[in-house]
């Protein structure tokens, strides 16, 4: 397991404006030090969190991705974040996990949130998907998924493979407003603790289209529940370098990961 260094975007979006918003992240990423390995987005960063993907949403080939694809190659780093797919006639909250070799990974959100009506627009994914970069396991995971703490969890087969934990980080991207912030602050901390796992979440700030108001609190926990960054109400490009002592520390001083119940998602 190598050092892993990420860069942590926090930023308004422009709502419903793909090319102000690419445009936007094109230059902030141009502030990301050389040193980082992967670029995070928040969710739905190209668009906010739109219920009209019947005019928003583009294929897997489209602008976006291809977007994607130009500035990971360019930047020779991974890019992170989840777009409005259109594929097979199903439009899908899709986190993009697209590596500098053009070889992309993605996730499409389970739990979509039927309080917004996402659940009429969208369909849910069905898949775990669990990355990996300079030996770490990164778990992807969108938003309203960090409420159902099964889904995230640790397979406990796993645990008693000599592999171990089937992730060491678990990554939310999000657009989360400031009225449920407690929540989202609350189960950031919880899924650390629980999964012994650093988890990162990255939200964006500002009003919405529909005057819903985000203060981002984008969030780095350590395995211990310890919060090493986190950040409110203003636009920020955080950075830091993952430490695997503090990972295998607290899985060695506390294993008890392999206690864990047993389950089957259905």
């Amino acid at each position: 397991m190598q050092a892993l260094t990420l860069s942590l975007i926090q930023t308004e979006l422009h709502w419903e404006n793909r090319d102000a918003n690419l445009d936007m992240f094109r230059q902030l990423m141009d502030q990301v030090p050389a040193s980082a390995h992967v670029i995070v987005l928040p969710e739905m960063f190209s668009t906010g969190f739109s219920m009209d993907p019947q005019k928003l949403a583009e294929p897997m080939d489209g602008y976006t991705v291809s977007w994607m694809k130009q500035e990971a190659m360019q930047r020779r780093k991974i890019i992170a974040g989840s777009i409005i797919i259109e594929e097979e006639g199903h439009f899908y909250n899709r986190l993009i996990w697209m590596q500098p070799n053009g070889i992309a990974y993605h996730y499409d959100k389970k739990h979509l949130f039927g309080f917004a009506g996402e659940d009429a627009f969208y369909t849910a994914g069905s898949n775990k998907v669990i990355v990996q970069v300079n030996g770490w396991k990164i778990n992807l995971q969108i938003c309203y998924d960090l409420r159902f703490p099964v889904w995230a969890r640790q397979n406990p087969p796993n645990v008693h493979q000599e592999e171990g934990p089937s992730y060491d980080v678990l990554l939310y991207v999000a657009n989360w407003p400031e009225r449920r912030i407690k929540a989202w602050d609350t189960l950031l901390a919880a899924r650390a603790i629980e999964n012994q796992c650093f988890v990162i979440g990255v939200n964006r700030i500002g009003n919405d289209g529909n005057d819903i108001y985000h203060n981002g609190s984008s969030s780095l926990i350590d395995p211990w529940g310890e919060v090493l960054w986190n950040c409110t109400d203003r636009q920020e490009i955080f950075t830091y370098t993952l430490d695997k002592e503090a990972l295998l520390s607290a899985r060695t001083r506390l294993p008890f990961l392999k206690d864990s119940d047993s389950f089957i998602i259905l």
